[in-house]
Formats: structure tokens, C-alpha cells, sequence
């Protein structure tokens, strides 16, 4: 290595660093993609979290029999050993709960929904239902950390921070990889959400989520200071490349040259988001498609439609979060609301993006951290019962590119309580996920501390018969 003649012990050792992050395949430029390892079968993902976890057995894992158990204690030849949470661990009887809701019959797959999602309905047949999905993890935090990043501990990086990554960016004037929250209909007091959850981890910073926000300017400072003109700011950003050059080329640091591509892209996205958030564009049938929310920022009708205005303008990875699913009691008045936030915005995504020519390269994915018990919680006669956690099954759908449409995968016991056929683990999913986009989960690795890192970890397979 040619080391100049001012060069210092601690830049030598980034210096260092830096060369042996780049014989393993490190790359600070996001514009520049990996080649993928087979051909893709999408190129952009929408991935909706409903946080919390919501009631499958009350959405879509219809299950009759519960009829004839309601009232009854869970069996321990049901439970074998389970530990449950905390908040129904006191509780004298773990008596199971039928569901109130209609369940019936959709599409020409036949596949069993409830009355909770009329529009979703509509849509059975674009759908792969996912109804074996499970995980390691029963409480919120380590179980979202565990399907947004493969790891129940924090600090590694996401999904979308891997897309980001691997694939590089499309959009010149956007991120490759934004997130949006949802307001929601739930009760207010709800679980957290840290930006941790869509980080970069140890990978590159500048492939982190940017988030939007759903009040005010979509970013932080999307305006310049009053008196500074565009041509101001060029220049600025012209005097700081060069700076950064200068710095890059005495230290070796590949993080500079990300913080000057992160300065040039917050320049470009200053012009590219406030047309993005005005949907003034958008025809009168789009927006009453997406139905009467759609024009209050924030809401999940508004960001569903950020979410294809985002995609199709080059957008890697579109991370949609709703919260309030999290229903330990009054689950009658609360999963309703709920399923309203959703229902008519998912099915108008879908047929939005399937009208525009997008759903065939654009993967759908609609889940969430765990689901939720077959017994109740609260005491017997409670109106305001609610479902505890639920880690050993729910359920989890996709759509569009290169899913296998009306498609349903995988079954559960008579009670939902344990899956009996085709168990699909979030690592299978999150590896399916990177199949569908032309990665190899296995081989898709980032060297950090002495040991290659993947999404998956160790573990994960493709879950071969989702595909189309």
C-alpha cells in the first residue's frame, strides 16, 4: 500500500481497514449494484408491517371447531409446554376463544377470509396466504427485530438496508430505500417503533430506511435557510466535494465519500418531494379508489399511495409500518377500525399497481411479527377480551412478482394452535424474499468482525412452492 510521506499511525489504519473491506466486496457508492446471482424475478419490494400482530384467527386461518371449543380450557396436550407471556400467566384458565367473524369463501382459489377485509377479499386471487408462518420470539421488541433484520438483538442491518445494498439505486433523486409510518385506529398508547428497525447495521451507512414523515415536510430541513439560493448551494456542495476528496484521499475513510453522496442526493431530493407528497396529479378515480383518507397525510391510504408513487419512480424498497395490532383486550371494537386503516388501501395498491403494469416486477409482502392465541384474555364472561401473543403460528401473504397467485400454503391444528403441514419460519421468508429479487440468501454476505454476516444467518430456505 502506498502510504504518502504525512500520513499517520491512525490514518495507516483506516486506511487499512478500508482495503480489506473492499476485498471483501465493500462498496460505499449506492449507485453501483451487485450482479444479482440468477435472474430476478422482481426488482422492488412494498413490504407492509402490521405491528403488533394481528388476530389470524380472526382474518384469515378459519378454523370451525372453535365453535365447539369455545369455553373450554386449552388442552396440555395442545399447549405442550409453551411458555406464554406474563400477561396471561396469571390467569386461572386459558380458555379458548371462537371468533365472532364470518368467515367465507374468495376468489376462484377459494381462499378463507373474513368480513373484517371486503376489499382485501376482492383480491384473493393475486394472493399467496402464508397461514404456517412462526418464530423464535414471543415478545414485540426481539420478535420485530427477528423478522425486520434476522436477529432478535439489535444493531443488524434490515431488509431494506440489504436490498439497498446489493441491488443499488434506481432513483437518482430518492433514496433506495424509504419507510413510512401510519397513523392508525387503535388505542394510541401502542409499541414502539426504533429507527434501529430500518438501520444499515454494520452495512454502509447510507443504505439505512429514510424515513418520511407523514405532517409537515416530508424530511428535515427540505427547505434552505432564507437567503440561500440554489446556485448557493451548488457551490456549497461543489467546496465540500472537494474537501471530501481531499480528506478521502489522506485518510482512506470509504465514509466520506458516502457523506458527500448523501449531501448531493438531500440537494436533488429538495426539488423531488414536494411533488411526491402532492397528489394533486393523481386522477379523481385513483384516489377514490384508495378511498376517503387518501388526501390526510400519514394515514395508511395516503402512504399506500406514496408507496406506489415511490416504486415507480425507482424506489428499491418501500417499508410501510402500521401500528395498533396489538389487541390484549377489546378486540371486538378495536381489529375492526383497524381492518378499516387497511383493508381498502391494500386492495387498491394492488389493483393500482396491477392497472399500471408494476405488480408483475413488484413484490408484495403484508405480515408481522408474530400472531395472536386461540384462548383469551381476560376472565370468562369478559365482552372486552382480547388474544395474547402468538409465536407458533400466523399468518403472512405476498403478491406480485413471481409469487404463486391464490396460492394458499401451509395448515394449522382444528384450534390454530400448532402448525401441522408446511411450517414456514421468517427466515424462510426473508430468504424467499432475496430469491424472488435474484439473490442467493446464502451467498448474499457482508464481512464484519472477523466472520461473514447474512440476513438470514445460518439458517433459512426458499420456499420453493410460493413461487410462480
Amino acid at each position: 500500500m502506498h502510504l504518502p510521506p504525512s500520513i499517520d499511525r491512525r490514518s495507516f489504519l483506516q486506511r487499512a481497514a478500508a482495503g480489506a473491506a473492499a476485498l471483501w466486496g465493500w462498496r460505499s457508492d449506492g449507485d453501483r449494484a451487485l450482479a444479482p446471482h440468477f435472474t430476478p424475478r422482481c426488482k422492488r419490494v412494498l413490504y407492509l408491517h402490521m405491528v403488533g400482530a394481528p388476530s389470524q384467527l380472526d382474518l384469515f386461518d378459519h378454523k370451525p371447531a372453535l365453535v365447539r371449543w369455545h369455553g373450554q380450557d386449552l388442552p396440555d396436550s395442545v399447549r405442550q409446554g409453551q411458555r406464554i407471556t406474563t400477561m396471561t400467566s396469571g390467569q386461572q384458565r386459558l380458555r379458548i376463544q371462537r371468533t365472532n367473524r364470518v368467515f367465507a369463501q374468495r376468489g376462484q382459489s377459494g381462499a378463507w377470509i373474513s368480513d373484517l377485509l371486503p376489499f382485501t377479499a376482492r383480491c384473493a386471487d393475486e394472493l399467496a396466504i402464508v397461514r404456517s408462518m412462526h418464530t423464535d420470539a414471543i415478545n414485540h421488541e426481539p420478535a420485530l427485530n427477528l423478522v425486520q433484520t434476522g436477529s432478535e438483538q439489535p444493531g443488524r442491518p434490515c431488509l431494506g438496508a440489504w436490498l439497498a445494498w446489493a441491488m443499488g439505486a434506481e432513483a437518482r433523486d430518492l433514496p433506495a430505500f424509504v419507510v413510512l409510518h401510519s397513523t392508525w385506529s387503535g388505542p394510541q398508547i401502542d409499541q414502539p417503533l426504533y429507527s434501529r428497525l430500518w438501520g444499515a447495521g454494520f452495512l454502509p451507512a447510507e443504505h439505512q430506511g429514510v424515513l418520511l414523515r407523514g405532517q409537515g415536510d416530508p424530511v428535515l430541513f427540505l427547505q434552505d435557510a432564507p437567503g440561500v439560493t440554489r446556485s448557493a448551494r451548488q457551490q456549497q456542495l461543489a467546496t465540500m466535494a472537494k474537501l471530501h476528496a481531499e480528506a478521502a484521499g489522506r485518510f482512506g475513510d470509504p465514509g466520506i465519500a458516502a457523506r458527500q453522496q448523501q449531501a448531493e442526493l438531500a440537494f436533488r431530493m429538495q426539488a423531488s418531494l414536494p411533488e411526491l407528497v402532492d397528489l394533486d396529479a393523481e386522477s379523481a378515480a385513483t384516489k377514490a379508489l384508495y378511498g376517503p383518507e387518501v388526501g390526510k397525510r400519514g394515514t395508511f391510504a395516503n402512504n399506500a399511495l406514496l408507496g406506489r408513487r415511490l416504486l415507480e419512480r425507482g424506489v428499491r424498497c418501500v417499508q410501510i409500518y402500521h401500528r395498533g395490532w396489538d389487541q390484549h383486550k377489546d378486540l371486538e371494537r378495536d381489529l375492526p377500525s383497524q381492518c378499516r386503516d387497511i383493508d381498502q388501501p391494500i386492495a387498491a395498491l394492488l389493483t393500482d399497481l396491477r392497472q399500471r403494469g408494476l405488480l408483475d416486477d413488484t413484490l408484495v409482502v403484508w405480515t408481522s411479527e408474530f400472531g395472536r392465541a386461540v384462548y383469551a384474555q381476560g376472565e370468562a364472561g369478559d365482552a372486552n377480551y382480547g388474544r395474547d401473543h402468538h409465536p407458533r403460528c400466523f399468518v403472512t401473504w405476498l403478491a406480485g412478482g413471481g409469487v404463486r397467485a391464490g396460492h394458499q400454503h401451509g395448515e394449522t391444528d382444528e384450534l390454530g394452535y400448532n402448525i401441522v403441514r408446511d411450517a414456514v419460519h421468517v427466515h424462510d421468508l426473508n430468504a424467499t424474499v432475496l430469491f424472488l429479487l435474484g439473490f442467493d440468501h446464502e451467498r448474499l454476505v457482508f464481512r464484519h468482525e472477523g466472520r461473514e454476516h447474512r440476513l438470514t444467518d445460518v439458517h433459512g430456505k426458499v420456499q420453493k412452492a410460493l413461487l410462480g
